[in-house]
């Protein structure tokens, strides 16, 4: 039979179209439905690149069995990545019910939405005291015929504790809060094998960005080696793909050995951003090979034949988790010889006992540095050879706000390595949004697949491609960037910011209306959309002088100075942004017909975010007197000329950057 989801464009909902489940994307028709009818609703919300969740469909959605118990129900079917909103408001549903949660996300809803039950993986058939989910839908449906009452009380009770209005709290952004984070990081922090926490372990980049601006900031060595360390174990480690370059989405050991194969954008772009930062500070050559190896893969595997990057790449491949990367002794030795086989398989920890289910994961854990380098022609060949054995699932789905994470690591690699190939990448994404993800008004939508964009943005849409922007012209100068830049955090401001109780809802003013208006400000795989908001007003406020973005992040940093107050270490990006506030900050303004080379070399080396710089010359002069005022006053000539402030206070103007006293960077400039 074919259900509701033959139209839809979500690889993820494509997979369920032909279940014998009678699924429906979310919408009104299936609430209507519900309601005419007067069945409940049984939500099912996942990922097409999630493990757990392919489990489930093949054990259950797939069976005509479970499909029959089923029709006692209205079957939504949500695309987690299309519609975060739904998946923020059921998983806090999940969570305030169970205490944890995760995806599959399954929650059953009267026809009103208003959740009653909430779990998330469910086997077929009970085993190991865990309930199946046969028997909970059996369960569900007979309280639904003789005991609704019941079910009703318990969806308008949960409902009712979940719309409670929140009390306005506003803290105090202080150094002691950063600190507070760092120290809890340290608590956690695995010395051995980098990383915080036991298994699984995640990259969690941004914490690692934290911890590198904080050790500029405070000259904390020990919050510089806690990142070296996690970065330097990644990268020798399974979890960092030796032969195709790229991250897998988390490790299930303490090693970084064993990952979770699946591959998402969101993690290499902040990693590539990560990596790049690092080189920055450090200069060592691991960081940029790593950092290159990520960009390839990038640019390789999920960049888009029209533009933009999709989403990831499935962990299942071959029938089961991972085997996509997986090599036997025998086989390496078989495809590169009895030279080069032994002497890779040395090198990436193959033997014939295998690492991982009587096969190998290649790894350089333990190994001294080296071994073969991006580009060599063995690595190429078993590259090939793992293509040509068998594909890895794509979701081919554009997300606005990935594309905006992946704007902004592109453009901060290109400064640091002076790579043309990474300032194109994120100004040919950055074309891609500008021209299909943004609509007459200027509005953004969220995502873009199958020649359609759908969805209208949410914060983090607004708040990463803002930010993103403003790295991009910094990497350029275009004044253009910085414009759209400001345009797109007025509207942030004016459509999602909670002016009452502070900080901003996922959704704007004139959104969908679901059970409760949903307000994230913990970074999870990714910074959270405040945070994000946070540090972009900040940027805004150095880049164009205006009170609106200098008044609007203080509001920002005050409201997440009180959230992160609970567990500061869940609030890395939030407190990066606040650091940018805390401490000394130099304002700079270059004059003249070019950019000055010494200028550009200074950027390219200088390892802090302590200095905004603009350039003003008689092409964009006007234009970058509209965004930053402030600029208006300063003259433009041929030669270069050189204008600092610093805490409120300029200097006098200079022809000679190195007049300015600015810090050195590693390279004596």
């Amino acid at each position: 039979m074919s259900n509701h989801l033959q139209q839809e464009k979500s690889p993820y909902l494509l997979q369920h179209r032909d279940n014998p489940v009678d699924w429906f994307p979310w919408g009104e028709e299936a609430f209507e439905k519900a309601a005419s009818e007067e069945k409940p609703v049984f939500l099912s919300i996942g990922y097409s690149t999630c493990h757990w969740c392919h489990v489930m469909a093949h054990e259950s959605f797939e069976d005509p069995e479970a499909a029959r118990l089923l029709e006692d129900f209205v079957c939504i079917k949500v695309d987690r990545e299309e519609h975060p909103e739904v998946d923020a408001v059921y998983m806090a549903v999940c969570q305030s019910m169970t205490g944890s949660g995760g995806w599959p996300l399954s929650v059953f809803l009267t026809p009103d939405r208003k959740p009653f039950f909430a779990g998330t993986y469910f086997p077929k058939t009970s085993r190991y005291g865990q309930t199946g989910f046969m028997e909970l839908v059996k369960q569900i449906s007979l309280l639904w015929h003789t005991d609704r009452k019941r079910l009703l009380e318990a969806g308008s009770q949960i409902t009712a504790r979940l719309r409670q209005p929140e009390k306005a709290s506003f803290g105090q952004p202080e150094r002691k809060l950063l600190l507070r984070g760092y120290r809890l990081l340290s608590q956690s922090f695995d010395r051995t094998f980098g990383g915080f926490g036991t298994a699984p372990k995640f990259p969690t980049p941004h914490n690692l960005l934290f911890l590198m601006e904080l050790y500029q900031k405070e000259q904390l060595p020990d919050a510089l080696s806690m990142a070296e360390t996690t970065l330097k174990a990644m990268a020798v480690g399974g979890i960092f793909d030796q032969i195709g370059g790229g991250f897998s989405r988390y490790s299930t050991d303490e090693t970084w050995l064993v990952p979770h194969f699946e591959k998402m954008l969101y993690d290499n772009v902040l990693l590539l951003a990560a990596y790049s930062e690092a080189f920055r500070i450090t200069k060592d050559p691991l960081y940029r090979d790593i950092a290159g190896r990520t960009a390839d893969y990038l640019l390789t595997e999920l960049a888009a034949p029209e533009g933009g990057f999709f989403c990831g790449q499935d962990a299942d491949s071959g029938g089961a988790e991972g085997s996509y990367y997986l090599f036997t002794k025998e086989e390496v030795i078989r495809l590169l010889g009895r030279e080069d086989g032994p002497e890779f398989c040395r090198l990436y920890g193959i033997t014939e006992t295998g690492n991982f289910e009587e096969k190998n994961i290649p790894n350089r854990i333990g190994q001294a540095e080296g071994g073969w380098r991006n580009g060599d022609s063995r690595l190429k060949a078993l590259s090939q050879y793992r293509k040509a054995r068998m594909q890895l699932l794509l979701d081919n789905k554009i997300l606005l706000s990935w594309n905006g994470w992946a704007i902004l690591a592109f453009a901060a690699a290109a400064q640091v390595f002076d790579s043309r190939r990474c300032l194109e990448a994120a100004v040919n994404t950055h074309r891609f949004l500008q021209k299909n993800m943004t609509d007459p008004e200027g509005r953004l939508y969220l995502r873009f697949c199958g020649g359609e964009a759908a969805y209208p943005g949410q914060l983090d849409d607004y708040a990463v491609y803002a930010l993103a922007l403003t790295t991009l012209y910094r990497s350029t100068f275009d004044v253009s960037f910085l414009e759209e830049a400001a345009r797109l955090a007025r509207q942030m401001v004016g459509l999602f910011e909670d002016r009452e109780n502070g900080g901003f809802f996922m959704t704007a003013k004139d959104a969908e209306e679901l059970i409760f208006r949903p307000k994230e400000t913990y970074d999870g795989a990714v910074p959270s959309g405040n945070s994000a908001a946070a540090m972009v007003l900040t940027e805004l406020s150095f880049l164009t002088g205006e009170t609106f973005f200098l008044e609007a992040a203080e509001r920002q940093d005050r409201f997440l100075a009180a959230e992160a107050q609970k567990y500061p270490a869940a609030h890395c990006f939030a407190l990066a942004a606040m650091a940018r506030s805390l401490y000394p900050h130099r304002e700079l303004v270059c004059t003249g017909a070019g950019i000055p080379e010494d200028l550009a070399a200074y950027l390219k080396d200088y390892p802090s975010h302590d200095l905004t710089v603009l350039f003003k010359s008689a092409e964009n002069e006007t234009r970058l007197s509209a965004v930053a005022p402030f600029t208006a006053s300063y003259p433009v000539s041929d030669r270069p000329v050189y204008y600092l402030c610093e805490n409120g206070s300029c200097l006098a103007p200079v022809t000679d950057l190195k007049e300015l006293g600015l810090p050195c960077t590693d390279n004596g400039r």
